[in-house]
């Protein structure tokens, strides 16, 4: 079966809506949706996109997702992005054409990343701020461009992030990765800067598919930073964030999920990344001054 029909098969399947009715109506029965459909039903930046000439799209896992590409007619640029089937609506991974459409694998040099993953309230922010001090990286956290994505007015996967987040769940990979290459192509456009500190991300086996799908041969991954910390010192920092924090997962019931999503997902992460000679750990437990000395041991000499 060609992609179109695979494609126009998982949507149809997936959805079963009106919307989604209308979005297969506007294609023969052999072909992929059409471009101005796309930009309806699709990616918020293809609806002032009056130029997208062509689109097309494969199914590329699971009967939720499908990729797609579309063309931008002035300048020939093609860019790509995810649909996801949830709740019998279509979430777009958002793209945009023009700079931010560039892929970074054609840069002359490839963006620099340091993952760093630990149990919640490990203190991994804490330490990204004396890093991106002390060695000039600029911290991307994935929960802060989640939360940040969750409450932008307009977003149309907010409340699917919302809901993944409060109960301990993974956000699906695309959503993420799309948010961490937009926020890279940003940071490098504005300031030149190509060292990036991952903060909370891949944490678990469809998290490290879907970067390495979409993100691992664009970037040079140096090595994963690793905070141990014990899970009652963790919960205690979590609950004392959360006096003044005002996220929604900083309670002790979001927590015990949180941590048997860590255990069970992230941390064949890093034992995957460990068999590689790529994990330095880090003892979390102590002040943050002591901890920070540790890292800096981690740094030297490693870019």
């Amino acid at each position: 079966m060609n992609s179109a029909l695979l494609l126009r098969r998982t949507l149809t399947t997936s959805i079963g809506t009106a919307a989604g009715k209308q979005l297969l109506s506007r294609s023969s029965s052999s072909s992929l949706p059409s471009a101005s459909a796309i930009r309806k039903f699709g990616p918020t930046t293809f609806a002032a996109q009056s130029n997208v000439s062509s689109v097309g799209g494969a199914f590329v896992g699971g009967a939720r997702t499908s990729s797609f590409w579309a063309v931008n007619s002035s300048s020939g640029s093609r860019s790509s992005g995810s649909l996801l089937i949830s709740d019998n609506r279509i979430l777009p991974v958002v793209v945009a054409f023009g700079n931010r459409g560039r892929k970074m694998s054609g840069d002359s040099s490839k963006p620099k990343i340091v993952f760093v993953l630990g149990a919640p309230g490990a203190g991994k922010g804490t330490q990204c701020e004396k890093i991106v001090e002390t060695f000039g990286f600029t911290h991307l956290s994935a929960g802060d461009l989640l939360r940040e994505e969750r409450k932008r007015e307009g977003s149309e996967y907010g409340a699917l992030i919302e809901d993944n987040i409060k109960n301990g769940r993974i956000v699906p990979v695309e959503i993420t990765c799309a948010l961490l290459e937009n926020a890279m192509i940003k940071t490098k456009e504005a300031t030149g800067n190509d060292k990036f500190l991952i903060d909370g991300f891949p944490r678990n086996e469809d998290n490290l598919q879907g970067w390495n799908r979409k993100m691992a041969d664009k970037v040079q991954l140096l090595f994963v930073l690793f905070f141990e910390c014990s899970e009652d010192q963790c919960v205690q920092r979590c609950l004392k964030r959360g006096e003044s924090s005002g996220r929604s997962d900083d309670n002790l019931e979001s927590l015990k999920k949180r941590f048997n999503t860590y255990i069970n997902d992230t941390m064949p992460i890093i034992e995957h990344y460990r068999k590689q000679d790529l994990v330095k750990p880090i003892d979390a437990a102590p002040a943050p001054d002591d901890v920070f000395e540790a890292v800096k041991a981690a740094f030297k000499g490693s870019y």
